[in-house]
């Protein structure tokens, strides 16, 4: 067997060697067959499938040969083969470095560094970076194959391609190249990991900023990061030379910076950060000690450095910084810095005269490189020290607290806390927030000094600080403690020590040792006057003399003005002293000299804007000049010079205005004052409240400040702040009590403010404001009560307003213009009334008004008649004509102001407008219309930006000239295009002249700018109108009604449409839904009459829906007021229109006395309807003549006179020949009188009359039933049958629609009862209540007649049909369905709900005594 196995292989072998791969692989597979566990024959077929092309075969067999001998080579270099001719890289990079292995354990080299370097190549061109990093650290000396490769000779750079192993050679003999490319490639990676992570996680709810994102993923990184490792093999190696040491070096520090950076201070990562912290240290020192320009190390070690002083960090130091680094920002700004403080910037300019710079320059250079290193804590400690310097507080505290966030994240960065850096910027902060507007800044400034003091004793800048604060809070003993405290630590060749001295000698003078402060104060100066550079604190020092001086003896005055004068010399800009001058000129000077106390007072306030005394002296005596305008410059510069509201710091995130009191409330009131008279409202409020809150309790501020509510429109507020000032006031304050008045009247409390004024007038009767307030509110009392309807509250109002203006006439001889305003306004609002209460008391008053007024002027002496006092008409004319007389004397007063004119020409114009509505055509309403036109054209001229003065010159020409009223009106809106009332005269001009598609555009305008514009809606209905949409018009007028601003017109077309609609679907309708329809109507119409009682046509339509809902009393009431007022117009006019209403008139009131039963009055109304009535034969006359001839013969025959009610049908028969209808109703009505006359004949006649109708007319319904009933009575069944046979053979809709009241149903029911026939009637009222299942009636009269018969459980279905849940509602059903559930004794639930229902009947009506005996009724069954 084995020679058979040995034969087939070799055959195989040749086959191969042939390229027979087809022989070779049965070769192969013939000695698989005999040993299925051939290496050679599993190579061999693995070999030929793959030439074959069968990889999936070759694959197994190189697997299964591998399988048998994992240690032997040739199956996996076959197999290596395979992959790499099938291109599957993963599995032939695992081959590759299963080969390596086996070639290194093999211990040959060659063949290892062969196969490893295309292990490295296939990873370069096909694998991930994290593969080509693993493939080349098996080139580094730690790797398993070093042993065997290093065996390897040395590479010939001269010859690289003498060997097939060159390149794993070079990198065995030079490790460098490998750990240069393995860091260029972890970087690259951690790089585009942390630039991917942070993009992803910054999408996630909830995500941090992006630096505590960053660091999150560094510690991930960096943490277990092989680039440290890895950048210490380049330090360790020896081929590593100083360039590239120096760079690996920068790249260690940074990447440990970070990595230090990232670590919080947690007890877990506390240990880890120490760590890195140290070996940073490490490298910083090292960097530094050998002057290595590292940027990075240089720039950490200068901020690591916690030192007190600027100077501590060192001069040389930060020398060698700016020679290593010229360029960098930080070395600019040191530059600056040492330029500013006179120090060498450099060992070899120390001699040089032309190094030392001017300090400006210094100072340019620091502001202008320190945003570039804002970040850093030496340039933040520089530029902080430096504004400190220049006393530019405001900026160094800007800084430092800049500077202290960064410190905070410098040390939680670098786990080192920095005591002395933080200390010096505290000491910086407190400085400046000491001398920063003092003393608003003291109560912080005074916890950072206290913070200092605890943990630095003899910190200078603390004691001193503290020292000023309890200076400025005047406690001059603790503060000249302080002070000395300075002098012991410090000596007079010290500035601070000097000045030390100087603030002790101020505080004891303060204190009471006046003369030990004097003697200090010389010693001080003795000692500035040898010192150059010193002149403001010399001037200072004079100063603090010359006032000690003054304290000291009076007799010391002058010396103390000589001191002011040499503090001058010394400091001709130090402004406390041109104060003091100042103060000297005004007080000690005999005489004294205002000229020059106020220039001194100037020129301090101009030099120094803090000096808020001579502020407070230059604004009282601007204010007593009636300066305002300089007033409000010396405030806004005074408060300036406090700080204003920011205290100074212009980004304060809480709110300044109440964490900082202003130091001179005077200067707030001042600017509030001024404010207020210029109407600017909103800054009075703010200045104001700003000056409460430094005096709470000055009532005079709290007035002010509800004064400037009030007339901003804040009212709640006003009346609380003027309360405040009430409780404040000692004294009985009348002008809070005034304003309080004004408030309540502007918020509409009327009475309340009429009760408030008349208090002050008892106490005040002559001042004239407030009698002008009264009569206004009066005024607007009158107009609130005539729009709430209370018509005789109003006249009241009025009558008492014009009584009030007139005592304000009398008492004063100014502002004339203004009360009479109010006397015209009040008299014109009487003018509008038609009828009044107390025709005494208006009489009265205008007599009063009359006599004050005299003669008219040539203006209106042609327009309005002047009548004597006992010649004066109480109509609304007559009223009329005396307010524009008023007007007219308003206009005469004239005024300074250009507004108040124009307003005196535009109500004058109002006036003249509402006087030609009145009059008729004629010579004088010509010339009524021409001074209209000119007192227009007037109040346009002199105030041409007023909308409300255009707008009335729209109206004034919205017929005759459209035009110019287009004109007028789009004028107005070009001022105010929001004002709803122009845009809907707008669309009634375009209504008017028919261009309704404008029109509608302009009311749809008016609509957006006020929705509860009446007016607009009722445009908007008109336009509904005309085009046809009548029930989008109703809905709109509905809507208009309901507003709160009520307009009569709406009301009128409202209750008219509602009303022809009511009647035009009256046939179809029952009474109690027609009594529903036109209640709205009722109410509209009674709101309507009560303000336009005049007004004949609404009274008769109001009496017309007063009959239709059953107030017939109050009908007749309106219709005879309406007769009376048409009787009166066409005795002015005699109108042939007017005369056909008073026709019309008479006729309804006569149909309406008859409704009452008042025969006798039916016919004298009717007969004087008949005797108005022309012979004319039109349509309409016809039809009013059979009305009232029909009238009259049912009130005959209500009375009895059968016969001459005959005849009276038979005339209205003859005169309503043309209209069928009418002719109809009277012929039954005709039928049922001759029937009553009750012989045999007349009831023939009867029956005769109404056959001819129902000939004439088989639709008619009256007719049939009447017929119908004639038959029932006299049991003629032939006569029934001819009577109804026509309406039931109509279909089921027709009939109903001919008999909505179910009148025929009715009378079969009836007459089947009549005959006993039950069953009949019942079938008749099925046969309705099938017809029409949602008519209740038809159900009520079925279940009526299943009571009769007993059939008490068929009741609660009928009744429980489709409109169960309305019928509830209905009474009449509640009462059948109680009974019928009561009755029904299947369960205790129906008699439950028996009595329940029973009980809601009573609930609906308690007053009918029907319910109550249901219920007894129910109660009873249910026992």
């Amino acid at each position: 067997m084995s020679s058979i196995v040995k034969t087939k292989l070799k055959n195989a072998r040749d086959f191969l060697g042939k390229k027979n791969f087809a022989g070779a692989k049965d070769a192969a597979l013939q000695v698989l067959q005999y040993e299925a566990d051939n290496y050679n024959a599993n190579v061999f077929l693995g070999l030929a499938s793959l030439e074959l092309g069968e990889f999936s075969e070759g694959e197994q067999a190189y697997k299964r040969a591998t399988e048998l001998n994992p240690d032997q080579l040739l199956a996996w270099q076959g197999l290596s083969q395979f992959y790499e001719r099938t291109k599957d890289w993963e599995k032939y990079s695992d081959v590759l470095r299963r080969l390596v292995d086996m070639h290194a354990k093999s211990n040959d080299s060659v063949k290892c560094a062969e196969t490893l370097q295309k292990y490295i190549d296939l990873q370069r061109e096909r694998g991930t970076s994290a593969q080509l990093i693993d493939a080349l650290y098996l080139l580094l000396p730690d790797s398993a194959l070093y042993q065997a490769l290093s065996n390897l000779p040395p590479p010939d750079p001269t010859n690289p391609t003498s060997t097939t192993t060159f390149l794993v050679q070079t990198a065995i003999y030079n490790s460098l190249i490998v750990i240069e490319e393995l860091i260029t490639i972890l970087e690259g990676d951690e790089d585009n990991y942390l630039k991917k992570e942070l993009e992803r996680r910054r999408t996630r709810l909830n995500a941090g900023p992006s630096d505590q994102i960053r660091k999150e993923i560094g510690r991930e990184v960096w943490g277990k990061s092989r680039l440290p490792f890895l950048y210490n093999q380049v330090l360790d190696h020896p081929n590593t030379d100083d360039i590239l040491r120096r760079q690996t070096d920068s790249k260690l520090l940074r990447y440990k910076y970070q990595y230090m950076c990232s670590l919080p201070n947690s007890a877990n990562t506390i240990a880890t950060k120490e760590e890195v912290m140290k070996e940073i240290e490490g490298l910083i020192s090292g960097t530094v000690l050998l002057h290595i320009p590292d940027e990075l190390a240089w720039t950490l070690f200068l901020e690591r450095k916690d030192v007190a002083h600027i100077d501590d960090y060192g001069v040389a130091l930060l020398q060698e910084f700016m020679e290593l680094f010229p360029s960098h920002s930080l070395t600019t700004l040191l530059k600056g810095y040492f330029i500013y403080m006179q120090i060498p910037i450099s060992e070899g300019a120390r001699d040089d005269d032309n190094a030392v710079e001017d300090t400006d320059v210094g100072y340019d250079m620091v502001l202008e490189a320190f945003p570039s290193v804002s970040t850093s804590l030496i340039a933040a400690r520089i530029v902080s020290e430096i504004h400190l310097l220049e006393t530019d507080y405001d900026n160094a505290i800007q800084i430092v607290e800049s500077g202290l966030r960064t410190l905070a994240k410098f040390e939680q960065d670098n786990g080192k806390i920095l005591s002395n850096v933080r200390l010096a910027f505290q000491a910086t902060l407190a400085t400046s927030l000491v001398h920063l507007y003092p003393p608003k800044h003291h109560r912080r400034a005074l916890q950072l000094v206290d913070e200092i003091l605890l943990v630095s004793p003899e910190n200078i800048a603390a004691i001193m600080g503290k020292g000023y604060i309890l200076e400025a809070s005047h406690e001059w003993e603790k503060a000249a403690e302080k002070f000395a405290k300075v002098f012991e630590l410090l000596s007079t060749e010290h500035d601070e020590g000097l000045r030390a001295q100087e603030e002790y000698a101020w505080c004891i003078s303060r204190n009471g040792d006046v003369q030990g402060g004097i003697d200090s104060l010389q010693n001080v100066l003795h000692i500035l006057n040898g010192l150059e550079g010193r002149d403001h604190d010399r001037a200072r020092c004079h100063w603090r003399l010359g006032k000690c001086l003054w304290n000291l003896d009076s007799e010391k005055i002058i010396e103390g003005f000589q001191n002011f004068i040499a503090a001058l010399k010394c400091d001709p800009n130090y402004a406390p002293a041109f104060t003091c001058l100042g103060i000297y000129y005004s007080e000690h000077l005999s005489p004294s000299d205002p000229a020059r106390a106020s220039k001194c007072f100037q020129k301090a306030f101009e030099l120094d804007s803090r000096e808020a005394d001579a502020a407070h002296r230059l604004a009282k005596g601007f204010a007593d000049e009636q300066e305002w305008d300089l007033v409000e410059v010396v405030a806004r510069r005074t408060i300036e010079g406090e700080g204003g509201l920011d205290g100074g710091l212009q980004k304060i995130e809480e709110n300044v205005a109440g964490k900082y009191l202003p130091t001179n409330a005077w200067a707030w009131k001042a600017l509030g004052v001024v404010s207020l008279m210029n109407r600017s409202y909103v800054p009075a409020i703010n200045a104001l409240q700003v000056a409460l809150r430094a005096e709470p309790e000055d009532s005079l501020t709290w007035l002010r400040l509800g004064e400037a509510y009030l007339k901003s429109g804040r009212h709640s507020a006003a009346l609380k702040a003027l309360q405040r000032s009430q409780e404040l006031h000692d004294e009985n304050d009348w002008l809070c009590s005034y304003f309080v008045a004004e408030v309540y009247r502007q918020t509409g409390q009327y009475e309340d403010a009429i009760n408030q004024l008349e208090m002050v007038l008892s106490s005040k009767p002559t001042e004239f404001s407030v009698l002008t307030a009264l009569a206004q509110t009066h005024l607007d009392f009158g107009r609130a009560k005539s729009s709430d309807g209370f018509v005789a509250r109003a006249e009241r109002a009025l009558v008492e307003s014009i009584r009030i203006s007139l005592k304000a006439i009398a008492k004063s001889t100014g502002f004339r213009t203004v009360i009479w305003k109010t006397v015209a306004d009040a008299l014109y609002f009487l003018s509008t009334k038609d009828a009044f209460c107390d025709l005494d008391v208006v009489h009265s008053v205008l007599v009063d008004v009359k006599s004050v007024l005299g003669s008219p002027s040539n203006r209106i002496a042609d327009i309005i008649a002047y009548r004597s006092q006992d010649d004066l008409h109480l109509d609304s004319n007559g009223i009329l004509e005396v307010a524009i007389a008023a007007y007219d004397r308003r206009i005469e007063l004239g005024s300074p102001e250009s507004v108040a004119v124009g307003s005196a020409w535009f109500d004058y114009s109002i006036s003249l407008r509402s006087l030609t509505q009145r009059i008729p055509d004629g010579d004088r309403k010509t010339k009524v219309t021409d001074q209209l036109s000119k007192a227009l054209i007037e109040a346009i001229r002199i105030a041409p930006t007023n909308d409300t003065y255009w707008v009335a010159l729209g109206d004034f020409h919205f017929s005759q000239q459209p035009k110019t009223a287009q004109h007028a009106y789009i004028k107005a809106i070009e001022i105010d295009s929001k004002n709803a009332r122009t845009w809907t005269n707008l669309g009634l001009l375009f209504y008017y002249h028919n261009d309704f598609e404008l029109a509608n555009e302009a009311f749809y305008r008016a609509q957006s700018a006020d929705p509860d514009y009446t007016l607009a809606w009722f445009g908007q209905a008109l336009i509904a109108i005309i085009n046809g949409h009548t029930l989008g018009a109703t809905s709109i007028l509905e809507h208009a009604v309901g507003l709160a601003n009520t307009l009569p017109e709406v009301d009128f077309q409202y209750a008219s449409s509602i009303f022809a609609r009511t009647k035009e679907s009256g046939k179809n309708r029952s009474s109690s839904s027609t009594t529903d329809a036109l209640l709205p109507v009722y109410f509209v119409l009674d709101r309507y009459v009560k303000s336009r009682p005049n007004d004949p046509t609404a009274l008769h339509l109001y009496a017309l829906v007063c009959e239709s809902v059953g107030q017939l009393e109050i009908g007749v009431d309106l219709i005879t007021r309406a007769i009376a007022l048409l009787e009166a117009s066409y005795e002015q006019t005699e109108d042939t229109e007017i005369e056909r209403q008073f026709t019309i008139a008479h006729s309804n009131i006569g149909r309406l006395k008859l409704s009452l039963d008042d025969y006798e009055g039916a016919l004298e109304s009717l007969e004087t309807t008949l005797g108005l009535l022309s012979e004319e034969e039109d349509e309409t006359t016809m039809l009013l003549r059979a009305q009232a001839q029909f009238g009259s013969g049912i009130a005959h025959f209500r009375i009895g006179n059968l016969e001459t009610a005959v005849e009276f049908f038979e005339k209205a028969i003859g005169s309503a020949t043309n209209n069928e209808f009418v002719q109809g109703e009277i012929t039954v009505m005709l039928a049922q009188t001759l029937w009553a006359i009750g012989t045999s004949e007349s009831r023939d006649q009867a029956k005769t009359r109404l056959l001819e109708c129902i000939a004439m007319d088989p639709e008619n319904l009256t007719a049939i039933n009447t017929l119908a009933a004639m038959g029932i009575l006299t049991d003629d069944e032939s006569l029934i049958d001819a009577a109804l046979s026509e309406i039931l053979a109509l279909p089921v809709d027709r009939k109903l629609e001919l008999d909505p009241q179910r009148n025929v149903d009715h009378l079969l029911i009836q007459h089947y009862l009549g005959q006993d026939n039950a069953e009949k009637a019942l079938r008749v009222a099925q046969s309705a209540v099938y017809a029409d299942p949602g008519r209740l009636e038809t159900r009520n009269q079925m279940a009526t007649l299943l009571f009769q018969m007993q059939q008490h459980q068929s009741i609660v279905s009928v009744l429980s049909g489709p409109s169960t849940e309305y019928s509830l509602e209905i009474e009449s059903t509640l009462k059948l369905r109680a009974v019928a559930e009561a009755l029904s004794m299947d369960n205790k639930a129906n008699r439950t709900r028996a009595v329940h229902l029973a009980q809601k009947n009573i609930m609906i009506r308690p007053s009918n005594a029907d319910n109550w005996r249901i219920l007894a009724i129910v109660d009873t069954c249910t026992k």
